[in-house]
């Protein structure tokens, strides 16, 4: 299984994603955020890791999303065994669900903010990962279900990391992989501070206490001197 998440906001060009397997060092090849264009997660039986590059340089030159996911499809023989979902800058998303993929496969879409998975024990795992960060983030939740765009708490963006891995713990609360869920990753890029990447490779039993351990250190005082003095162009 894998599960991800990603997230744009159109008006600060904030990217986020994150995601979770039951294999080893998805960050290594799943979950993409690229500040002011888009995000992308390419995952699936077979995950296509060069779906990322060929997404961000179509978003780049103005391709909206499902244009992206049709390119993808037309360039990949074997797309019946991929998953993917990707968001353009305006907070839009499209998907491939191919067929080869172990069931249960779902994704969900709503403005500014897209799930999927596969290998699910059922729709409830997504459903619980869209719900939490909607609940974290937005002002009106069940107006964006119905449609409407977001509308943000605010400063949400400072503690966006923390929101991802609350809607993953959820996620995987609601019944995550089949097999369990072994590695996670997460990425930030917005226009006021360096990109933030958290990554656990491999957790036998405490994935989302071991995240969090991670983000306690990028959190501390030292580090986020150090992340302050960085550049964020």
């Amino acid at each position: 299984m894998t599960i991800s998440l990603i997230h744009v906001n159109p008006e600060t060009g904030l990217s986020a994603s994150i995601t979770a397997t039951g294999g080893v060092a998805v960050g290594g090849y799943v979950n993409h955020s690229w500040r002011g264009i888009g995000a992308c997660a390419t995952q699936g039986l077979f995950t296509n890791p060069w779906y990322a590059d060929n997404a961000k340089r179509w978003l780049s030159q103005g391709l909206c999303c499902h244009d992206v996911v049709e390119r993808l499809k037309e360039g990949d023989a074997e797309f019946a065994k991929r998953q993917c979902m990707v968001m353009d800058k305006h907070g839009h998303a499209a998907f491939i669900n191919g067929e080869e993929n172990i069931a249960h496969v779902g994704s969900l879409a709503f403005q500014d903010l897209a799930v999927a998975g596969n290998m699910l024990e059922s729709d409830a795992v997504i459903e619980a990962f869209a719900d939490s960060f909607m609940a974290q983030t937005m002002l009106n939740a069940e107006q964006v279900r119905a449609g409407d765009k977001p509308q943000y708490h605010e400063n949400y963006e400072a503690r966006l990391a923390e929101v991802l891995i609350t809607a993953l713990e959820a996620a995987l609360e609601a019944g995550g992989d089949k097999r369990g869920t072994y590695s996670a990753s997460l990425r930030i890029e917005s226009y006021t501070q360096a990109p933030i990447d958290i990554r656990v490779d491999w957790s036998d039993d405490s994935l989302i206490e071991d995240m969090r351990k991670v983000l306690s250190r990028v959190q501390a005082p030292s580090f986020q001197e150090f992340l302050n003095g960085l550049p964020n162009q």
